[in-house]
């Protein structure tokens, strides 16, 4: 079992930064790639971005690429989402999740493990 809890979500300027942060518990977060994706008001959930388990592999969308960078932390159990050059189009619930895969993937049902979300607003 892994529980995934988000924070660093909040409101900020189109061109602005947030830094999102994913903490997860168990002992056995190097067995899993992480991933967040976003869900804005009246759309689908969409994926962002994967880290595979070592931080060795990423795949980004199209959408976030240049823009967004994710990374973790193995010892501290945590992931991180640094989101820069912020667009009105970014506002979202942003949604940590964990797959016991070895490489990153923007399939969702590969995904066993979801945190309860942080929301993103982007001004313009």
């Amino acid at each position: 079992q892994v529980q995934l809890v988000e924070s660093g979500g909040g409101l900020v300027q189109a061109g602005g930064s947030l830094r999102l942060s994913c903490a997860a518990s168990g002992r056995t977060f190097t067995s899993y790639a992480m991933g967040w994706f976003r869900q804005a008001p009246g759309k689908e959930r969409e994926f962002v971005v994967g880290i595979s388990w070592s931080g060795g592999m990423t795949y980004y969308a199209d959408s976030v690429k240049g823009r967004f960078t994710i990374s973790r932390d193995n010892a501290k159990n945590t992931v991180y989402l640094q989101m820069n050059s912020l667009k009105p189009e970014d506002t979202a619930v942003y949604y940590c999740a964990a797959a016991r895969t070895l490489v990153p993937s923007s399939t969702e049902n590969l995904y066993d493990y979801w945190g309860q979300g942080t929301h993103v607003t982007v001004s313009s």
